[in-house]
């Protein structure tokens, strides 16, 4: 597949994109996904000399998914490539048992939390991925004929949550062609692993890239595509006792595409769930939100009030507790996030966690005051300290000694609707 605009040096391009998205001097490192294809290669080798100038350092992770035979040689390939830079390399297996039937998404799922997972521990804030123009052509492709599957994004947080909170994924190769980058890697006289289950028609992914072969794909300017969403999740309000809160004239003047990204994601950023709603209730939910008579609904595990001009979005007690999550103990110096939704670090032992539900007459007055301005759905579902001499106490409503919080519906939403554009 070629571009419309072929001109530039390939290395040069990347560098552009990885400037306006990235820091200079940076002490965090940043990570790249690499498979040892040819996508990935030009991106590690770009990024490499990249950060070579740029004072950064580079971590090379490659996923193992155990699918082919010749995985683990593959693997073995990819780490003499990090060595020959002088990188330090990262082999993530993906073990278990593998699904029997949706094996590319569950595949792309457990990519997703390895590379999360090893970013994280190497205090990485950004995973370098290489999706190319044709990857975006072929997404596009592929949910045209009724797949889920989202077209690559240059910038986003990482769709894996709770563990990809705070991480972000750059793919600055959305606007090359996959010939132009096999093309430079000819030049540089470097070879590159071609998988065979690119070109097994029994994959939608190789369907949709054997229809496409040939044609010329406009490059994508993923800086204009989600602007009006960004517009009006920059008006969601983060509450203090976590939820979430939108004016009703702004879901009014937005348009439609963007009032249903921004309520979908408001739903699961304030629920602490990851599975996006179904679209025909969440046309109804904003349908409703629109309007001006009250609404009440629950979508995605949050409950969405609607009184007023004003949306509130917030845990749904009763999905809470269908959820399966309970008491669980705090390990003191090691974060741990409680529902999906708040991020909690206890300085000693002895601090559990568990919802309100049922706790809240053993509260202090102090804090029963401040209960009382937050809404009565959302009580039940916010989070209460048990300590070993204590009585319970809600870390929302008053400091907790021993113990941080951090709301996260907040600032999962400013990072899953790009109101943060650059590294943090």
């Amino acid at each position: 597949m070629r571009l419309s605009d072929p001109a530039g040096d390939l290395a040069d391009r990347i560098a552009e994109r990885l400037d306006r998205r990235l820091k200079t001097n940076h002490p965090a490192p940043l990570a790249v996904g690499f498979s040892g294809g040819g996508d990935s290669l030009a991106l590690l080798l770009a990024s490499d000399a990249w950060a070579r100038a740029r004072g950064r350092e580079l971590l090379v992770l490659t996923v193992d998914h155990g699918l082919q035979a010749a995985s683990a040689d593959w693997t073995r390939t990819c780490a003499e490539v990090a060595a020959g830079l002088g990188r330090p390399f990262a082999a993530l297996p993906w073990v278990g048992r593998k699904p029997e039937r949706g094996v590319p998404a569950a595949a792309r799922a457990a990519r997703h939390r390895l590379l999360a997972e090893a970013a994280r521990a190497a205090g990485a804030r950004v995973i370098l991925l290489g999706h190319t123009a044709d990857d975006v052509a072929e997404s596009l492709a592929m949910r045209a004929a009724g797949s889920t599957t989202p077209a690559p994004r240059e910038w986003t947080s990482s769709p894996l949550w709770p563990q990809g909170r705070d991480l972000f994924l750059l793919r600055p190769m959305l606007g090359l062609g996959r010939g132009e980058i096999r093309a430079w890697l000819g030049a540089l006289g470097r070879a590159w692993i071609d998988d065979p289950a690119n070109d097994n028609l029994a994959y939608a992914r190789a369907r949709a890239r054997a229809g496409l072969a040939g044609q010329t794909v406009p490059a994508p300017d993923a800086w204009e595509a989600a602007r009006e969403t960004t517009a009006l999740a920059s008006q969601v309000r983060a509450e203090p006792w976590g939820g979430l809160a939108l004016d009703r004239a702004a879901l009014r003047e937005a348009p439609p595409a963007a009032a249903r990204a921004v309520v979908g994601a408001a739903c699961l950023c304030a629920a602490g769930t990851s599975r996006p709603p179904r679209t025909d209730r969440l046309a109804r939910l904003v349908e409703a939100a629109r309007g001006t008579p009250p609404a009440a609904a629950t979508l995605a595990g949050a409950r969405i009030e609607a009184e007023g001009e004003t949306v509130r979005f917030m845990r749904e007690p009763g999905e809470l507790a269908r959820s399966g999550v309970g008491a669980e103990a705090l390990a003191p110096g090691h974060a741990m996030v409680w529902d999906g939704r708040f991020e909690l670090l206890a300085d000693a032992p002895g601090l559990v966690v568990r919802s309100l539900s049922g706790l809240i007459a053993r509260l202090d007055e102090r804090q029963r005051r401040a209960l009382a301005e937050v809404p009565a759905s959302a009580r039940g579902a916010l989070p209460v300290i048990l300590g070993e001499a204590e009585g319970p106490a809600c870390p929302l409503l008053g400091p907790v000694p021993g113990l941080r919080l951090r709301a996260l519906a907040g600032d999962r939403l400013a990072a899953a609707s790009g109101m943060i554009d650059r590294e943090p």
